[in-house]
């Protein structure tokens, strides 16, 4: 090539791909853990799905992409460009998409919110974190295996199972219906927490929603 062509060349806009190396721009990753299908969209585990979907319903944005084994969707809230993201490998290999997501889009654990039910938390409650422990859930032990401790997560309490139901069996039940008026409370929460994330940052976000 041409010194002049050389010349012409490097002065052309360069197009890169998400995956090309390049630096996230500031966006961040809200992802939703629950297991994909019919069967299991009104269990306990699927809270997290659920607050995905009510937040993408009050911002009027669609989950509906497949990619990275996940159902993803894009968008600004707050003026935040950001990423949505349901993990459809089921729960106990949750992060295996959300780790892949994360390297595609260049995004670092600080900007990813994870929000996952919890069962040492009384049903009602919501609990935001910097960073911590799996405590026992399948789903987070898997995202921490793919991301490290050091991300914010979002905790929705669904209470311990009553005398000695198995938890296991207990999270894939469905809520009762006379649960269902306080699940619409905590989904509405939980979007005003998400939302405070978004546009507060963790600390702040915590300090205004981690009451009793």
């Amino acid at each position: 090539m041409s010194p002049i062509w050389k010349r012409i060349m490097a002065s052309l806009p360069q197009f890169t791909s998400p995956d090309s190396g390049e630096k996230n721009d500031g966006r961040i990753l809200i992802v939703g853990l629950g297991n994909p299908g019919r069967k299991y969209a009104g269990n306990r585990h699927n809270i997290g799905f659920m607050a995905l979907d009510r937040l993408s319903e009050a911002h009027g944005l669609s989950i509906g992409r497949v990619q990275q084994r996940s159902l993803v969707g894009n968008g600004r809230i707050a003026d935040q460009a950001l990423f949505l993201a349901k993990p459809q490998s089921f729960m106990n290999r949750s992060g295996e998409a959300v780790g892949s997501l994360a390297r595609y889009y260049k995004i670092s654990p600080a900007d990813i919110l994870v929000v996952y039910d919890e069962l040492d938390l009384p049903f009602g409650s919501l609990r935001l974190r910097q960073k911590g422990g799996a405590g026992g859930h399948n789903g987070m032990k898997s995202v921490i295996q793919h991301l490290g401790n050091d991300f914010p997560r979002l905790r929705l309490g669904i209470g311990r199972p009553p005398g000695q139901m198995d938890p296991a069996a207990y999270v894939l039940q469905d809520f009762r219906s006379q649960e269902l008026p306080l699940l619409e409370e905590v989904l509405n929460e939980s979007v005003a927490v998400i939302e405070s994330f978004i546009r507060d940052g963790v600390d702040l976000a915590m300090t205004r929603h981690n009451k009793k």
